[in-house]
């Protein structure tokens, strides 16, 4: 479990490619790392295999790659990094369980005033799970709904201190991302899916 509220950001100083998927050395600031520990990376939940020397790696599993941005990812990427969620920390930011929904597309970035809007092309069955100004995650970083201006779309307001302490600031109209919806939203919805089976039934 995360929060969304990114810690470091690293970057990619080797990649592994094999049979079983890809494996990613990582450069951070982290310390203290533990083998097996759970670290969202671009808000995908990944394990923590080895650490030390400023760095640590991850590796993901072909089914992962096929669900998220990971079979892109090369030598010099800098990624979102956030280390799970300790009993008694603060939740600055919203549940986050490291689960990418899905892949959506940049669209158009405009600088408006202070603010950078940011508008996303989501993927089918993600749009129903947005509300205006409820939580999203974004590569890994708990955001609000700015908009929903077409069916189809999800628009984000970027303030300075997330553009300065994220990834964010180098999107790209063209560039894919992880979209987590909130969990609540999700829960809800199943909810209601059961409850239209049973009444079917």
């Amino acid at each position: 479990m995360f929060t969304g509220l990114i810690e470091d950001v690293g970057v990619i100083t080797n990649v592994t490619v094999s049979s079983a998927g890809r494996e990613f050395r990582i450069e951070s600031s982290y310390e203290a790392l533990a083998e097996g520990e759970s670290i969202a990376v671009n808000g995908a939940c990944l394990t923590v295999r080895e650490h030390g020397g400023g760095s640590f790696t991850v590796a993901a599993v072909t089914t992962t790659l096929g669900r998220t941005t990971i079979g892109d990812w090369n030598v010099g990427r800098r990624l979102n990094l956030e280390r799970a969620l300790r009993v008694g920390d603060r939740l600055g930011g919203h549940f986050v369980q490291g689960h990418v929904d899905g892949v959506a597309t940049v669209v158009d970035v405009v600088q408006r005033g202070d603010a950078r809007l940011v508008d996303l092309a989501l993927p089918p069955g993600l749009a129903e799970l947005m509300v205006q100004h409820g939580s999203v995650t974004v590569d890994g970083v708990s955001l609000t709904v700015n908009d929903l201006p077409a069916p189809d779309r999800l628009q984000l307001s970027l303030i300075e201190y997330t553009l300065r302490h994220t990834t964010l600031a180098d999107l790209a109209v063209g560039d894919r991302v992880h979209v987590e919806a909130d969990m609540l939203g999700k829960y809800v919805q199943r909810l209601l899916k059961e409850s239209t089976w049973s009444s079917e039934r």
